[in-house]
């Protein structure tokens, strides 16, 4: 860690010091109050993963604070990967919603300092109740769209073509927000496959609906995580803005592919792998410097797993499992890595089975920090992990919209009449 680092670091502590005592902040993170006492006096410097924590026991945001440059909302959150990347640019939460309990449960956990209620299913939410705000932010599920019956509904004079086209699918509940609420911008996130689904026409719909129905001029890219993690994962990525601004796909810089390897979100077993309170040594024996056994297959699963891959190999199939080392990029971690993860093992020898990723490491996979807090079973984190965005693809996303969202220029919208009285 820099000292600029480490003195941002002390700064935060001194101010959560004037409204906690040492033992309180101790707590909360899990250490000693001798251990706080010594990194404000110097004697050690803090380590590097304890500025998100730490930002998460200051004083919340209030209403009336201008301090955040933007608002913004998380729709169909998950555990807030979107979210962490627009924090890091100044935006400010004001609305959170995501259905899954246990989604819920670890987003709770990492985001304590929410004033605003965490709602469930976006579907019963009316729009005219979410907050005005400046983007909306949403890693929206694909569903099929039926568009049977449209030209026949149109005809019917429909306020909306966009409801006759996407009732009934998540994609609706998205449109129809910004319908309400017109914000500056919004980031939607779905996968690769978005493009080509139903030979393109569930897109179509999905370009129709925000540029001809709702006026936003958008941008589109498929971008790959292994431009900053070790995982391939293609995800398209639409941009819009209310008006029409220079946004160029094009000034993303994307390091090269494979620039990251494994080996560097693995667990360390030369004696320098972290010991982070809130994990202990559920995902890593420290004294022993090894990953726990349990993420080791079984016999029975190996042997199964083998015989998987070889009978589709007899049939000239490429299914089968991914075995990785040190050097590699991963396969596309999956909401099913649960059952077998077989598409990401790691390679522990000739003399041992082979071994899942452990969910600390799929959080690293992943782009978030290790002062991420996993506060859920495993096969619960593997699904949150599979589900999730690269944070890295989305700070750099939110880096590149940065300048259009607090341009002095994009005032809210008003009100058609008041627009013409």
């Amino acid at each position: 860690m820099n000292t600029s680092d480490s003195l941002n670091i002390t700064a935060m502590l001194d101010e959560i010091l004037h409204l906690r005592t040492q033992t309180e902040i101790a707590a909360e993170l899990q250490v000693d109050a001798r251990t706080i006492r010594r990194w404000r006096s110097g004697v050690c410097a803090p380590p590097p993963y304890l500025a998100h924590a730490l930002r998460q026991l200051l004083p919340p945001l209030l209403p009336f604070d201008n301090d955040a440059d933007f608002t913004f909302i998380d729709l169909f959150a998950g555990i807030g990967g979107i979210r962490q990347a627009f924090e890091s640019i100044g935006g400010r939460c004001i609305f959170t919603s995501e259905w899954d309990s246990y989604a819920q449960k670890t987003y709770a956990e990492n985001y304590n300092r929410d004033q605003h209620q965490l709602n469930g299913d976006i579907t019963k939410v009316h729009a005219a109740d979410v907050p005005n705000h400046d983007v909306l932010l949403a890693g929206f599920p694909c569903q099929p769209f039926s568009i049977a019956g449209v030209s026949k509904k149109n005809a019917l004079g429909r306020a909306h073509g966009f409801q006759d086209e996407t009732q009934g699918t998540l994609f609706f509940d998205v449109a129809r927000i910004i319908d309400e609420k017109r914000p500056r911008a919004f980031l939607l996130e779905n996968v690769k496959n978005l493009l080509s689904h139903d030979k393109g026409r569930t897109f179509d719909v999905i370009r129709r609906t925000l540029s001809e129905e709702l006026g936003y001029h958008i941008h589109c890219k498929v971008i790959d995580g292994a431009h900053f993690t070790p995982q391939h994962r293609e995800r398209i990525l639409i941009v819009g803005f209310r008006e029409p601004v220079a946004f160029d796909w094009n000034a993303l810089p994307l390091p090269p592919k494979g620039n990251v390897r494994l080996g560097e979100i693995l667990h360390r077993t030369d004696g320098s792998e972290p010991l982070l309170p809130w994990d202990g040594d559920r995902f890593f024996d420290h004294a022993a410097r090894k990953v726990q056994d349990k993420y080791t297959l079984t016999p029975k699963l190996w042997a199964y797993l083998q015989a998987y891959a070889e009978k589709h190999r007899a049939k000239g199939n490429g299914f089968g499992f991914g075995m990785v080392g040190a050097d590699s990029v991963t396969r596309t971690l999956s909401a099913r890595y649960y059952k077998d993860g077989s598409e990401i093992l790691v390679y522990q020898g000739e003399d041992k089975n082979p071994r899942r990723l452990t969910p600390r490491e799929c959080a690293r996979l992943m782009g978030f920090p290790d002062t991420f807090r996993i506060p859920v079973s495993d096969t619960r984190a593997y699904k949150q992990f599979g589900n999730s965005v690269v944070v890295d693809v989305m700070a750099h996303t939110a880096r590149l919209m940065y300048q259009f969202l607090i341009q002095e220029t994009l005032e809210p919208e008003l009100p058609l009449q008041a627009a013409m009285g």
